[in-house]
């Protein structure tokens, strides 16, 4: 498939959603590397998708269901609390109130990146050949009768623990997280949609994995976008990335020290993946996010951080989300 560079990649939403065409679109981190493609020009050998139904796969789960290897080897903890420093340092004199600090674990497993796409459970999934598989639950925006909602996602807990919704719910460094995440998403969806507001704060979700069961809170936020809106769809997609959630706030200066702490590329990693059917609108951000590089799998994952974390904490979070949705 082709790639587009940022205006390119604009002008190609604009024109395909103004004329009521279906499309893929793949936007990185960066957004200097981005698909986008008509639905009905996908190759499935390239590329396949599963977007909370809509998908162009027509087996899914019917993979072999061998047993599942899986043996992640995260970055030291040394390495982590150098990059932890940077950000927290950062933090301490008010250069960023939350910070999306995120690592690269190389994973040895018997699954292909194709395999996890077929047997993962997740609301939205993408394979992208010889580069990368997401397998992502959260939400980034849904667009639909001139309606634009947003979910960020923020805290993450063992569902085992006794009591784990609550302990999640009522972890002050959670609730500033969720907090301050809430208010730069109403900031940002307030740029291009006018009367923003909270229709639901700090719900919970349980999603299963290999490796057990996890709770998140994700808080739902709507705002009411402009007549024609539809013209002028490119240029409501880029004026929210990169999304909030995987960045910080304020976000300008906290992707400043995201460049300095991190030691890796995200990639398309914490990119933004959208399915438009004609009319409507519905994304996701890519988390929980495989890719290949010379044949071996990274599995990219973090947590934000804020002046309450503490470095174990986070590090253990960081590894708790090497996972597949897979059981």
């Amino acid at each position: 498939m082709q790639t587009y560079n940022r205006q390119e990649a604009i002008q190609r939403i604009n024109q395909l959603s103004k004329t009521g065409k279906a499309f893929i679109c793949l936007i990185n981190y960066t957004q200097d590397c981005n698909y986008i493609e008509e639905v009905a020009q996908i190759n499935p050998d390239e590329l396949l998708y599963h977007f909370n139904g809509q998908s162009n796969y027509s087996q899914l789960g019917k993979a072999p269901q061998q047993t599942i290897t899986w043996t992640p080897t995260p970055i030291s903890f040394n390495d982590y609390l150098r990059s932890f420093n940077i950000v927290r340092n950062n933090i301490l004199i008010g250069n960023s109130f939350l910070t999306n600090l995120t690592c690269s674990t190389q994973v040895k497993t018997n699954l292909t990146l194709k395999d996890i796409f077929i047997r993962s459970t997740a609301s939205y999934k993408i394979w992208l050949k010889g580069q990368f598989v997401c397998f992502s639950p959260e939400i980034f925006v849904r667009i639909h009768n001139g309606l634009i909602h947003s979910y960020p996602m923020k805290g993450t807990i063992d569902a085992t623990l006794p009591d784990a919704a609550q302990q999640l719910l009522d972890n002050p460094k959670e609730m500033a997280e969720h907090a301050t995440i809430t208010d730069l998403i109403r900031n940002d969806l307030s740029m291009v949609a006018k009367h923003v507001r909270v229709d639901r704060y700090r719900y919970t979700d349980e999603i299963a994995t290999n490796r057990g069961r996890i709770l998140q809170t994700s808080t739902e936020i709507t705002g009411e976008l402009p007549n024609q809106y539809q013209h002028h769809l490119g240029e409501i997609l880029f004026k929210l990335l990169p999304a909030g959630s995987i960045t910080g706030a304020p976000k300008r200066k906290t992707v400043d020290i995201i460049r300095q702490a991190e030691t890796y590329q995200r990639g398309f990693y914490t990119g933004i993946a959208g399915y438009f059917d004609g009319s409507s609108l519905d994304t996701t951000v890519m988390i929980r996010f495989i890719e290949e590089q010379a044949g071996k799998f990274f599995f990219k994952s973090g947590g934000g951080i804020t002046f309450q974390s503490q470095a174990k904490d986070e590090y253990n979070e960081m590894i708790q989300k090497v996972y597949v949705p897979i059981y």
